[in-house]
């Protein structure tokens, strides 16, 4: 018999995180789930960690790969070997509410081809909460494949975490993924590519997402002015109008946003040389955009800092990285505390 639904991991040198994601998971399982850890080849103790649930409880499913061949990747492979109906391509240091799966469940008819589940974004030690839902609705929603700007609209951002995934196998197998594999967000290329699916979106926030604490994080400048962009600018499914309300399609040319990267640590002359030397800008934009790669961190982040406590409180994630930031000045961590984290 099929299962419902595979909760399906990819994961990657976790071991100081994955066992309390997977207590959050293992504590709801029913026997027509599955659990599906898929390791890339961790060089930690992580299979050590996932073996010991897998001994435990037959439900859980424990895959090591002898190679990594990137998230993208790894995350089509645990599809591949599910068994359930629906994958639900969970995260790997994140937590589940207690009744998020049963809550998922009720969603999962047949008819429907992607559930998209609400999350609350907390700080690293889940002490303060940065954003109280990523879709921001008070009631369940609903999409046709005609629906197909509206639903980028609501939900690409959100999207962007794969932790809110559930999608139906049959319909992520028959999609064309191989070409999103080296973007980071393969599932956003999957549901996005062509004629989107029959869309539930649970309003509640069944996941807590701990934020900052992605692997990526370091490359935060290249994935978020690059390859982002790049991705939501390529489908053909939705209009030019909802791309434009996720992402501009060249966000490095804002020098706003280059300013922030400088200030929290993730923009120098590294990265102004490995990817804006040779892009087209005026004259004036290119010796400005080099000349933010020189400010000195501490003082560029002080005055983000200060900006934010100023005129923008209400950026939370901006504020949090400020703080979080190699350069995180006195102001910055002031302003941190004064929002509660």
């Amino acid at each position: 018999m099929q299962l419902r639904l595979s909760i399906c991991i990819s994961t990657l040198n976790r071991a100081a995180f994955i066992g309390e994601t997977l207590d959050t998971i293992v504590a709801q399982l029913r026997d027509d789930i599955e659990l599906l850890v898929v390791d890339g080849a961790s060089k930690d103790n992580t299979a050590e960690i996932v073996e010991r649930y897998a001994t435990a409880d037959s439900r859980v499913r424990y895959i090591r790969l002898p190679i990594n061949s990137g998230v993208d990747q790894d995350y089509d492979i645990a599809v591949s070997h599910a068994r359930g109906e629906y994958c639900w391509l969970m995260t790997d240091d994140d937590l589940l509410k207690p009744g998020a799966i049963d809550r998922v469940m009720v969603m999962l008819d047949g008819n429907v081809e992607l559930v998209v589940v609400n999350t609350e974004v907390r700080t690293v030690d889940f002490g303060g909460i940065l954003s109280s839902a990523l879709v921001a609705t008070d009631r369940n929603l609903e999409y046709a494949p005609e629906d197909a700007d509206r639903l980028f609209v609501d939900t690409a951002l959100a999207l962007s975490f794969i932790g809110c995934v559930v999608i139906k196998r049959n319909f992520w197998l028959a999609r064309d993924r191989v070409a999103y594999y080296g973007s980071l967000f393969i599932h956003v290329g999957v549901i996005f590519q062509s004629q989107t699916p029959c869309t539930r979106v649970i309003a509640e926030p069944l996941i807590t997402i701990r934020y900052g604490n992605a692997m990526w994080t370091p490359r935060g400048f290249e994935i978020w002015m690059f390859k982002w962009p790049s991705l939501v600018w390529s489908f053909d499914s939705v209009s030019t109008m909802a791309k434009a309300c996720i992402s501009a399609r060249e966000p490095w040319r804002q020098l706003r946003k280059l300013w922030l990267y400088r200030s929290i640590g993730g923009y120098a002359l590294g990265e102004y040389d490995r990817y804006l030397a040779e892009c087209p800008m005026p004259g004036y934009k290119r010796l400005i955009s080099r000349a933010i790669a020189m400010v000195p961190p501490g003082l560029a982040n002080a005055m983000s800092s200060l900006y934010c406590r100023l005129f923008a409180r209400h950026a939370r994630m901006n504020i949090y990285d400020l703080s979080r930031s190699p350069y995180a000045s006195s102001i910055s961590r002031a302003v941190a505390r004064s929002a509660g984290y």
